[in-house]
């Protein structure tokens, strides 16, 4: 099953414009048709149709508003309809998984977040079909309109037809996820990867909105990026993913779990960084690391009270990761740069090492004017399924399918 199949060109144009004037509508309204006319560059009439049918569908409703600059009768707007809208977003991490059922307004009603256990005698498929099923039958009191399943997870993925290749800590060969769980359920169902998910949603709901060039990266165990390149994610369509931790820093380095020596993440992944940290503090007797436990928050915190060990590491692990953005920025040419990690407990340490080696290593064209900013979610759970939704409601992809019934 293709979800991201094209329809014909007519129908390409009414799903596009659907699309953003169900976008506007969520962005400014209450929005009288006048205006939503004006900023959709589309005809009172195209509008009044479109509209219309929104009605009908019940996705949008009328409401009595005060335009600025007015003392005459309210004007009639248009608002999103959203409560009775449910669909639920899922979040697959090594050993958990995580079900929110959420309204179109990306609200949370209700969240389980259960272990997720590898069985040699159950396939993970069997298994994500059965825990969905169970949500539905705890959860059936408060489902109202299903609409779609959002799912996010880690791994090689085929966005567009929703067969997960290959997923860290499970045995995957090629699983038909969408599909099966699409014909099991009757719903739409998208899968993505979980980096470009977040960067989705940072984009929609978080540090990035509004941007139309951003590079983001994610450092926690793997070290990986999503871009968003003139308003869309880079790559939502496909299998292609923007792989910067398998790209070789030292060819003389260590190996990495992909055959390959000096990776990115062999240098710069949470865990490399702990062990790199370990292996120096013998030699750093005056450490503060030695009254603690070795954790990512006690190396931050050591960081932050000025530990020499501490700062070393980090910034060095924004000298690497600096590098990497260089050539991703000579590359995209991005507004913004943002950072999900837990190592932003030490952004004063973390971000000037990377900002100092982007500014010595692309071109000053580019990099001169970027911002480096933390991401809104340090953890985003399943607003990344909630971003998805909202992406193909925005691209007319999926509220072509509910104004259909």
């Amino acid at each position: 099953m293709n979800l991201y199949s094209q329809p014909g060109h007519i129908d390409q144009i009414k799903q596009t414009n659907a699309g953003v004037v169900y976008r506007l509508i969520d962005l400014y309204g209450p929005i009288s048709r006048i205006e939503l006319s004006k900023r959709a560059q589309l005809a009172p009439a195209s509008i009044t149709k479109i509209v219309r049918e929104m009605l009908d569908a019940h996705l949008v409703q009328e409401t009595e508003f005060q335009e600025p600059g007015s003392r005459g009768r309210p004007a009639i707007g248009l608002i999103l309809d959203t409560l009775a809208w449910h669909y639920l977003a899922v979040r697959i991490q090594p050993g958990f998984i995580t079900l929110t059922l959420r309204d179109l307004s990306s609200r949370a009603l209700q969240e389980d977040r259960l272990p997720l256990h590898a069985s040699a005698d159950k396939p993970l498929l069997q298994t994500l079909h059965e825990t969905v099923n169970d949500f539905f039958i705890r959860h059936q009191s408060k489902l109202e309109r299903l609409t779609a399943i959002a799912i996010t997870l880690p791994g090689l993925i085929n966005a567009a037809s929703g067969v997960v290749h290959r997923m860290p800590g499970y045995d995957v060969q090629d699983m038909p996820l969408g599909e099966t769980l699409a014909q099991r359920t009757g719903l739409p169902v998208f899968v993505q990867h979980d980096i470009s998910a977040w960067t989705l949603a940072e984009a929609l709901f978080g540090a990035s909105s509004g941007a139309q060039h951003v590079i983001q990266i994610v450092i926690d165990e793997t070290v990986g990026a999503g871009v968003i390149s003139g308003g869309q994610l880079l790559h939502k369509n496909g299998r292609t993913l923007v792989e910067i931790g398998h790209t070789q820093i030292d060819p003389y380095g260590q190996q990495c779990y992909c055959g390959n020596n000096g990776c990115l993440e062999t240098v710069a992944s949470i865990g490399s960084l702990l062990n790199l940290t370990a292996q120096r503090l013998p030699s750093q007797p005056d450490s503060v690391l030695h009254q603690t436990p070795l954790t990512i928050e006690s190396l931050c915190a050591a960081a932050q009270q000025g530990d020499r060990l501490a700062r070393d590491v980090i910034a060095g692990v924004g000298h690497h990761i600096g590098r990497m953005l260089a050539m991703m920025v000579n590359i995209f040419n991005p507004q913004q740069i943002l950072i999900g990690s837990p190592l932003n407990q030490a952004a004063d340490v973390l971000f000037p090492a990377v900002s100092s080696t982007i500014r010595q290593q692309a071109l000053p064209a580019y990099s001169s004017e970027i911002q480096l900013t933390p991401t809104a979610f340090s953890d985003p759970g399943t607003f990344g399924g909630a971003a998805l939704i909202k992406d193909a409601l925005y691209s007319g992809h999926l509220l072509v399918k509910l104004l259909q019934g």
